[in-house]
């Protein structure tokens, strides 16, 4: 081993050289590197070797490649790169490889090297590490993408790049993702021979017998991508990211004809057709420039009204509810834009009024729809209609928390008399022990604010008798905040003492009555050092916040900050696992003056 990193330190010896006399390091700093660099190599030659090893060893060398290029700006010295930088960026790529040898399934390494060479311009390097790469990983799509994009971009070959893509499309033969940047790739391809031959045009070079393929510049090698793709990968959305890619080109019109016809003629029975058909309503040419907004306003709304048409026919033959939904999106899209034109914005609410009554009496409206629709109904203050609306939707969507939770918040904003029955309703239709505990709360904020007393505890007594524990403890919190808003502090500290025996329990419970407490002229420790206790009681292993709040308590006006002592040995005795090692940090905090 000693042998091999002799070896090596040697071969570093002429570059050091070249340093120190061209001016960039000192002797100081060079015997400093050769030290360094001792320490790294034996460390490289152990018995078990680390990876973290190999990557401090290249980190190093790259650190000393940019203080080299740091050194030869200030200085302004720019010679003998073959004799200083080269070989180190050969030692950084044998360490590399070396790496990904004994690692091969590190993709993170490979690409390392892979942008080290990028940057340090060793374009022959980075062909073969990206070869070697691939050879290990050629399950990985998205690295097939890379070095096609390496080869096209940074060695300017766009015949590797495709060899490259069809190496991909061997083991990936029905991948979106590699047959959109092939298509994209031979477009680049066929746009820089276009800008070649405009160059040579313009400075009037004879080329001789060298001419440009008019079927390669225009586009028909990414046709032939193109016809491979569409008969292995089915699907208008596919044939659209294709379409959308070839529009980039400004020389792509009779392509992008060709794939729009075979569009329109494969894909009847697909949604995103019909979506995308409609949506170019929008593009098309229209009247000439107007200057007025109202004129701007009213050629869009004859391209809405064009797209609308589109939707309609669409749905003559296809009245599915992905279509539907193609058509209220492209409605509301519309409708949110802002304008300043009221006629625009009356008309685009009519349309979207309309486009979600007709979905919902096709019974082909999505969930999500109902929420946008009750919202444009109360912006537009049609209050018997949102009535109307949020009631249909529970009906159809009798089984859904959100719709019912929307509905019912509309109902109790509108102030509606059936928001007590939709509540009983909800409770019946819904699971009680997985999606019950909003509506409860819900609806005890609905009857502590709009329901008779009475009610109002009828309703709590009821929620305290469930048998979901997250619905009784729950309610016990918005039964005590109820009571004291009602009682005042008696019922309040009635209402306690009936329930602190009763668990389940929330910590939220018992602090309440600890604020409740508080909020008294004259509050009793007695009391508040019984409701921490009864706390702790349920809380005391896992909550060190409840710990110091209650230390907190007995340093305060009317605690006793000798209890702190016996209640930090408790906490101490009490909690469980990290919880101890948190609360002991905040009490050294506190006693130190910190919180």
């Amino acid at each position: 081993m000693a042998d091999i990193v002799q070896q090596r330190l040697e071969d570093r010896i002429p570059a050091l050289e070249q340093l120190e006399r061209v001016g960039l390091f000192t002797n100081k700093e060079v015997k400093s590197m050769l030290k360094r660099s001792t320490a790294l190599e034996y460390k490289l030659h152990r018995t078990v070797q680390s990876k973290d090893d190999f990557i401090t060893y290249i980190q190093y060398e790259i650190n000393v490649l940019e203080l080299i290029k740091k050194r030869r700006a200030r200085i302004g010295y720019h010679f003998k790169r073959e004799e200083i930088e080269y070989p180190i960026i050969h030692r950084i790529n044998h360490v590399f490889r070396r790496a990904t040898t004994k690692w091969q399934e590190d993709v993170q390494l490979w690409l390392s090297q892979v942008a080290f060479n990028k940057k340090w311009g060793t374009k022959t390097q980075l062909s073969k590490v990206l070869s070697s790469m691939l050879a290990i990983h050629p399950d990985k799509p998205a690295l097939w993408i890379m070095a096609a994009k390496c080869e096209m971009e940074d060695r300017n070959s766009s015949e590797s790049a495709r060899h490259l893509f069809l190496r991909a499309l061997r083991f990936h033969p029905e991948n979106k993702k590699i047959y959109q940047e092939y298509f994209r790739m031979e477009l680049m391809h066929a746009e820089k021979l276009r800008k070649q031959q405009q160059e040579l045009e313009q400075a009037k070079i004879d080329v001789g017998e060298y001419n440009f393929s008019p079927e390669i510049l225009s586009g028909k090698l990414a046709e032939v991508v193109y016809r491979d793709a569409a008969q292995k990968i089915k699907g208008a959305e596919f044939i659209l990211s294709l379409l959308q890619i070839a529009a980039i080109f400004d020389f792509t019109k009779e392509l992008q004809d060709t794939i729009l016809q075979e569009l329109q003629s494969q894909y009847v029975d697909d949604c995103m057709m019909w979506d995308f058909m409609s949506k170019r309503e929008l593009d098309a040419a229209g009247a000439p420039e107007l200057q007025s907004a109202k004129g701007k306003a009213s050629d869009t709304d004859r391209r809405e009204e064009r797209c609308c048409v589109v939707y309609e026919e669409a749905l003559k033959s296809l009245n599915t509810e992905a279509m539907w939904t193609c058509y209220v999106t492209f409605c509301l899209e519309r409708y949110k834009r802002k304008t300043n034109v009221n006629e625009l914005k009356e008309k685009r609410k009519e349309r979207l009024l309309r486009v979600l009554q007709s979905a919902h009496d096709a019974k082909l409206l999505q969930e999500s729809f109902y929420k946008n629709w009750l919202q444009v109904l109360l912006s537009s203050g049609d209050t018997v209609s949102a009535t109307q609306i949020a009631i249909t939707a529970t009906q159809c969507f009798s089984q859904s928390v959100e719709m019912w939770s929307f509905s019912l918040q509309t109902l109790v904003q509108l102030e509606s008399t059936e928001a007590g029955h939709l509540f009983q309703e909800a409770l019946k239709h819904v699971n009680p022990k997985v999606e019950s505990l909003p509506l409860w709360q819900l609806q005890a904020d609905w009857c502590m604010t709009s329901q008779r007393p009475e009610d109002t505890e009828t309703f709590f007594q009821k929620g305290l008798l469930s048998l979901v524990p997250a619905v009784s403890s729950a309610m016990k919190e918005k039964y005590l905040e109820w009571s004291y808003k009602t009682g005042g502090y008696k019922r309040a500290r009635k209402t306690f003492t009936s329930l602190h025996e009763h668990r389940p329990f929330t910590k939220a419970f018992f602090m309440k009555m600890i604020e409740i407490e508080k909020e008294q002229e004259t509050p009793k420790m007695s009391n508040l050092r019984d409701y921490y206790e009864r706390a702790l009681r349920e809380f005391g292993c896992s909550d060190e916040d409840l710990w110091m709040d209650y230390i907190k308590e007995e340093l305060g006006r009317h605690g006793n900050p000798e209890n702190c002592g016996k209640l930090h040995w408790r906490a101490v005795k009490t909690l469980e696992g990290e919880n101890v090692e948190r609360f002991t940090t905040q009490y050294t905090l506190l006693q130190t003056g910190h919180v």
